[in-house]
């Protein structure tokens, strides 16, 4: 077995360095720390490195894909039950019913087959996950999510057509793009929707992110250090 050339972690002094940070962007935005909730990307991490973080006493992670997820998460939510699962990667509506089944909060709904079919497994399951509206604030072609033109005729049919529960909306800015735009735009849609939960920033922005209300930002590799290799994956 090739040895993985990557430094070991402190990962728990890294999440401390990372809440620490949390708390100081939100003290000097006027905002209590415990408004912004940490999601540790665990994408890519294997099940021995998120366990680092769970001793840590950390409880709030993200995923990307739904089969990663399923390869590494049940086991771990059987044995602590107070772990909360974001699934933050795009979701193809043939994994909504695992996803459904997974995850506490689905960031990632941003057309109307994905809303409905989401629905529909709530109904049939009785499990309802919160649900974030993802926004293309820079419209970006590659890039999902509902555009800002969009975003209010897409919020209200989530709302009163499918009645998932809509806790929030996310954003990923354009990376060569000043994020702070692009927080300030996700806000104002908030806003003018009457929703409170913001899902921006990650491990190089979310500062700004916190001084533009975010009330989750998304942190990886500032947590676990440089990602192992992706692997192909059909989720």
């Amino acid at each position: 077995m090739v040895a993985d050339p990557r430094p070991r972690e402190d990962i728990a002094a890294n999440l401390a360095t990372v809440r620490a940070a949390i708390a100081e962007e939100a003290k000097a935005a006027e905002r209590a720390p415990d408004d912004v909730t940490l999601v540790a990307i665990a994408k890519t991490y294997p099940a021995e490195v998120v366990r680092q973080a769970l001793d840590a006493g950390h409880r709030v992670f993200g995923e990307n894909r739904v089969q990663e997820a399923e390869s590494k998460w049940p086991d771990l939510k059987q044995a602590i039950p107070d772990i909360s699962l974001h699934l933050v990667g795009p979701l193809q509506t043939n994994k909504a019913r695992n996803a459904v089944a997974l995850f506490d909060v689905i960031e990632t709904v941003d057309r109307p087959k994905l809303a409905r079919t989401l629905a529909d497994q709530m109904e049939r399951t009785g499990r309802r996950p919160s649900c974030l509206i993802q926004v293309n604030t820079g419209e970006e072609p590659q890039k999902a999510g509902v555009l800002p033109a969009d975003s209010d005729a897409f919020i209200r049919a989530c709302r009163e057509d499918y009645q998932i529960p809509v806790a929030g909306l996310m954003c990923i800015p354009p990376i060569d793009e000043e994020p702070a735009l692009h927080f300030a735009l996700l806000r104002e849609i908030a806003r003018r929707n009457g929703v409170d939960g913001l899902s921006m920033g990650m491990s190089a922005d979310y500062p700004t992110a916190i001084r533009f209300g975010a009330t989750w930002v998304r942190v990886g590799t500032a947590i676990f250090g440089a990602r192992p290799p992706i692997k192909p994956s059909a989720a």
